[in-house]
């Protein structure tokens, strides 16, 4: 059996899969519930200042597909509504419980150093394993100077990161807001500011639908509707991209990271640790199917690393990174060419309409007795791959390399770029 322990920041937890600050983790009861379900860790929903925060009703939108599957959620809860000290009783009373599992306290406050500071030796004082630091918020909290609007300066994060870890002397994750044009940036000051990891990506700001018989943004609070942060499986893209900058960039050496995103699956999980993640952080999965989805996510990931010969998580992190590169260092003369497999084709027609009306009219139709029959053009063929990824049919469409013997040319040195430069 692979072994699913991991350490991030000097943190040791009996698997990499860990609740985010959020709902499920607002107070005691949910936490203990995540505990026997088996998640590794938790990082409690994020305290503040007193007095708490006042939440408003309704606070959820979703983003559904087609067949009314959620792809994401769009929330605008703000930070813990509860007393700070009924948070920090809880605390303590489930690290006694629960002495083999993880707590990060995540917190937040105003841009003033002593007001981090208190916070953080409060915090630090109820025994949790370290303190992530909440600077992604994209809505209520921003608009008060705190969240991501310190998250996008990054002097704030450097400072803010600083303060805590002047006064703590456990580990301290810096979470940043993805709502910004470059992540190395604040990753860099989070470094310089002492952190010892990051956590990314905290929601995506935006209006998730609007209600036309209404005509406010959902959710709807009495007619009225406002940004939010979105979260789910439809930024897991945003969230790889941004894990591998961090994980690749020689700026940000020595930053552990926590990675959080739309991980649903164990495959979700497997490909952040591919690209350098230490360990994960799960919350909407949680939010739409419970916490029990912690099984399928230990047991899939397990099973994969048994398959591939992984013993421990060690063994594959990062292994992606090396073939993680910029677009200009690509193979110009690597050529691939759509293939399609009559005996699996149903005839839909899909791969034909998508090629002719949106690519590059490279899949031609015949009608014969048998029924229809579709070919690949080669010679109009440039591998795109569109088709490959529409047909409704497992392996009916492949792309197949054409070989060749030209050398690995990337965009500076390839002679038609050369070409167009010298004219």
């Amino acid at each position: 059996m692979a072994d699913l322990r991991c350490t991030i920041a000097g943190i040791e937890t009996i698997n990499p899969f860990w609740l985010a600050s959020a709902p499920p983790t607002d107070k005691r009861y949910n936490v203990e519930r995540a505990f026997t379900a088996g998640w590794g860790g938790v990082v409690w929903k994020t305290l503040g200042v007193d007095p708490p925060v006042v939440n408003v009703s309704s606070r959820y939108g979703v983003h559904k597909d087609t067949s009314r599957g959620i792809l994401g959620i769009n929330n605008i809860e703000l930070i813990s509504d509860r007393p700070l000290e009924v948070n920090l009783r809880e605390i303590e009373q489930v690290r006694k419980n629960w002495p083999d599992r993880i707590i990060i306290g995540s917190m937040m406050a105003p841009v003033e150093e002593e007001l981090w500071k208190d916070l953080a030796i409060k915090i630090a004082n109820s025994g949790v394993h370290g303190i992530e630091l909440n600077l992604g918020c994209p809505h209520g909290m921003c608009e008060r100077g705190m969240g991501s609007a310190i998250g996008q300066v990054p002097e704030m994060v450097e400072s803010t990161t600083r303060w805590v870890r002047e006064v703590v002397d456990i580990p301290v994750f810096t979470k940043l807001t993805p709502n910004t044009t470059d992540i190395l940036l604040p990753a860099e000051a989070a470094l310089k500011g002492g952190a010892h990891a990051v956590a990314l990506i905290n929601t995506v700001n935006s209006i998730i639908s609007v209600d036309l018989d209404a005509m406010a943004p959902t959710p709807i609070v009495d007619g009225k509707g406002s940004h939010g942060g979105y979260c789910g499986s439809a930024v897991k893209p945003i969230a790889l991209h941004m894990v591998a900058e961090i994980a690749r960039a020689a700026e940000t050496q020595g930053l552990d990271i926590s990675a959080i995103g739309g991980i649903t699956t164990w495959k979700d999980a497997a490909e952040f640790i591919a690209l350098g993640a230490n360990a994960l952080q799960v919350c909407t999965a949680a939010m739409l199917y419970g916490f029990k989805i912690i099984e399928d996510l230990t047991e899939g990931l397990s099973d994969f690393m048994d398959a591939k010969g992984y013993k421990t998580i060690d063994d594959f992190r990062g292994l992606a990174l090396p073939n993680t590169v910029n677009w200009n260092d690509l193979n110009m003369n690597y050529d691939l060419k759509a293939k399609i497999d009559k005996d699996k084709c149903i005839e839909c027609g899909r791969c034909h309409i998508v090629c002719e009306d949106t690519a590059h009219q490279a899949i031609t139709i015949k009608t014969t007795e048998a029924g229809r029959e579709f070919t690949v053009v080669d010679a109009e063929c440039v591998g795109c791959n569109l088709c490959q990824h529409i047909c409704p049919v497992p392996d009916c469409i492949t792309m197949e390399p054409l070989e060749n013997d030209l050398p690995y040319v990337t965009w500076p040195d390839h002679p038609k770029n050369v070409t167009q430069v010298t004219e």
